[in-house]
């Protein structure tokens, strides 16, 4: 589900986000590991990595939901990726930490990268999951990622309304496509089941309407970071499943190579890996962001 505790931040005129921590508190003996969820999905994407004893014993996780996602809110209706990415500095400073290292799945990615371009003193290292720091362009397309424009905007002008829809429930179409795009062949009935029930939960009334298609105008309108990536100095660890339908396996292995200041940039393919690969490929995941921080700490 959402999660269950918010921090209240300035940018915006005072967003809550919404946030997990594992242990329920900050370590400052360990490091830690802001960690970005996907479209649609909640800090719940990350339960495994929650669930990891290794992984919690030598970091802090902090997931935080984007704008337009979970217990996070806002009192404006527009708001863009960058927003997200203060947001996500401004409750590491609510929290009192200083530094930190940043995972992404999917639109996590993107953010986790804006996150190191804001702030390059504070973010240490990315490990990027089934991502692009492409926008959907058409030369993207013409190497085997999806076509969101055609396929979701139906859905964004379904969603627009000049009067208030108190009765609104995100409809079970939507509910799949997150499930079976995300996640693939490892999208079990009982996964299925509790993404629907989770996105039927947040995405409900004239808020929740709200709230949703600016989640999907972020998608649709963002702006890619082709251009800036090079400005990126941490390491970057980038992880592609050979099964990932949305962005395929062309892209990144051209994208990796952009990252031309980073103090070093890897990518691996994940054989068998979906979309999410912190949900189909948690071990790869675990090990990979183990490595990062063992290595540049």
């Amino acid at each position: 589900m959402a999660a269950t505790t918010t921090v209240e931040v300035p940018h915006l005129g005072g967003i809550k986000a919404g946030y997990a921590l594992s242990g329920g508190a900050y370590d400052p003996a360990k490091p830690t590991c802001v960690l970005i969820n996907s479209m649609c999905t909640t800090v719940s994407l990350y339960k495994t990595q929650f669930a990891d004893a290794t992984l919690t014993g030598a970091l802090n996780l902090l997931a935080i939901e984007p704008l337009g996602h979970g217990a996070t809110s806002c009192p404006t209706e527009h708001f863009t990726y960058w927003d997200t990415a203060i947001m996500a500095l401004q409750v590491l400073d609510k929290l009192g930490i200083d530094k930190a290292y940043a995972l992404g799945t999917s639109q996590g990615g993107w953010m986790v990268a804006r996150m190191a371009l804001l702030a390059p003193e504070r973010i240490q290292g990315l490990v990027l999951l089934g991502t692009s720091m492409d926008y959907e362009s058409a030369d993207s397309r013409a190497k085997g990622c999806w076509d969101p424009k055609t396929l979701l905007s139906p859905f964004f002008e379904k969603w627009c309304s000049p009067t208030p829809t108190p009765d609104f429930v995100v409809d079970d179409v939507w509910c799949g496509m997150v499930a079976t795009l995300g996640f693939g062949a490892a999208g079990t009935a009982e996964l299925v089941s509790f993404w629907t029930e989770t996105l039927k939960d947040v995405y409900k009334g004239d808020e929740g309407r709200k709230k949703l298609k600016m989640a999907l105008a972020c998608l649709l309108d963002r702006d890619g970071l082709l251009r800036r990536v090079r400005d990126i100095t941490c390491p970057v660890y980038w992880i592609q499943g050979t099964d990932d339908v949305v962005f395929g396996s062309q892209v990144p292995a051209e994208q990796i190579k952009l990252f031309t200041s980073s103090k070093e940039a890897t990518l691996t393919m994940a054989e068998g890996g979906n979309h999410y690969l912190n949900a189909t490929n948690p071990k790869e995941v675990a090990s990979t962001l183990l490595e990062l921080v063992r290595k540049y700490q």
